[in-house]
């Protein structure tokens, strides 16, 4: 963990000159607005009165004050909401929708998650506030997107990863201890669909700074699920078989997997004959590469059954780091099987300062994981911890919306805010 905290960065802002006004929420969305945030645009996070964003009770863990006690901050939600700053809107009320619409009248862009159909009852779906704002950047995610059979239906990250083949080539092989099915560790679907959304909203801002022409987005967690099929997809598109579950080896080439050495795990990454041929020898096994079966690639993939037992028994003799300072001297691919607190330890992890900590009003300071862009001109700001509820509620309303302390006092005492 890096001991300094972050400090108030003058250099330009890349998307300094941008207001998001993010109606979003948990996951896809939030991951989306945070990455415009960090690029320097003012986001600005409408949240429900006295309960927010669903993540803040996504605990525990929770962020701890300076005498160790949980606040009311869940781990989840500060892992997605830092640079922004949150209002709080009864968007079911008249005057919350009056609200919301005058914001985005301010606003580059609208970022929201609701249903299908939702926030037209409002008035605050994008053909309207299109009538206010023509040039509006307005991006929609759900599960299923905006039209088709599935539309309606509510979407979230492990269904997804059921339906979109995710879980279909992930998790060991179905003949082996274990098999079956397994979705990923973290809500890959929800991050990639905030990925995906960052990125096109950046290109509809691009469209709209040459023509002035705002637009629609329609962002769909499985249209996302479908396209990180990747070359999965394009194997069956092309040769009409479906994948299947490889664990942690691969289909192509052994040794390329996963071997468990006396103290731990390491990953070993044969790429070609000779590589396979040094990682033996370094074992005092010369004799498996000699094997006519196992002396070529897809020999030793035919005969896959009959040799990774061999190179598991030969690797579980020495300890990982024997393994991994060998295998590194003669140039072999291989690495760690790292749990989260090894990470963060990881010298490089270290170097590049991917943990630090930053101001935060109730916790004193909290831990957070450092933005992966880097840009030389204009890198990534974080000035603002993941707000508390409603914390900027009144400096928005009034210096957005010029609104008076009266004005503001009279929509709080009314529920609005």
């Amino acid at each position: 963990m890096s001991d300094s905290t972050e400090k108030t960065s003058t250099a330009p802002k890349a998307l300094g000159h941008l207001r998001v006004l993010d109606l979003s929420r948990v996951l896809a969305g939030p991951w989306c607005s945070q990455n415009l945030a960090d690029l320097g645009a003012d986001v600005i996070k409408i949240e429900r009165p006295g309960a927010g964003d669903d993540t803040r009770a996504w605990g525990p863990p929770y962020a701890k004050d300076a005498d160790g006690r949980d606040t009311s901050e869940a781990a989840y939600y500060l892992a997605a909401n830092r640079g922004k700053r949150s209002v709080t809107v009864d968007i079911a009320s008249a005057d919350g929708q009056a609200l919301v619409r005058e914001l985005a009248r301010h606003s580059d862009v609208v970022l929201e998650n609701f249903k299908v159909g939702h926030l037209k009852r409002y008035g605050l779906d994008y053909e309207t506030l299109k009538g206010i704002k023509p040039d509006l950047v307005y991006c929609s995610v759900t599960g299923f997107g905006q039209d088709g059979p599935y539309a309606h239906r509510p979407g979230y990250d492990f269904l997804i990863q059921g339906m979109g083949g995710l879980m279909s080539v992930t998790g060991e092989r179905d003949d082996l201890p274990g098999g079956g099915p397994q979705k990923a560790g973290v809500a890959l679907t929800d991050l990639m669909t905030g990925m995906y959304a960052t990125i096109a909203v950046l290109a509809a801002l691009s469209h709209r700074d040459r023509t002035g022409e705002g637009q629609y987005i329609d962002m769909a967690l499985l249209d996302v699920q479908v396209a990180m099929l990747a070359n999965m997809g394009s194997n069956y598109l092309n040769s009409g078989k479906a994948p299947k579950r490889w664990g942690n080896a691969h289909p192509n080439i052994v040794p390329y997997q996963t071997f468990a050495c006396a103290d731990g795990h390491i990953i070993v990454a044969a790429g070609n004959d000779g590589q396979y041929q040094k990682f033996v020898e370094v074992g005092g096994r010369a004799d498996l590469a000699a094997d006519a079966r196992f002396a070529s690639n897809p020999g030793r993939v035919e005969h896959r059954d009959a040799l990774v037992p061999l190179l598991a028994e030969m690797v579980k003799t020495r300890t990982r780091a024997e393994w991994i300072d060998q295998l590194e001297a003669v140039g072999v691919p291989c690495g760690p099987i790292n749990d989260i607190a090894d990470v963060f330890d990881n010298p490089q992890v270290r170097a590049r300062g991917l943990a630090f900590e930053m101001p935060h009003p109730s916790a004193g300071t909290v831990k957070l994981v450092r933005s992966p862009m880097r840009l030389s001109a204009t890198p990534p700001c974080t000035e603002l911890a993941p707000p508390l509820l409603g914390q900027h509620t009144d400096e928005v309303l009034r210096e957005v919306l010029g609104h008076s302390a009266e004005r503001i006092a009279a929509l709080r005492d009314k529920g609005v805010l």
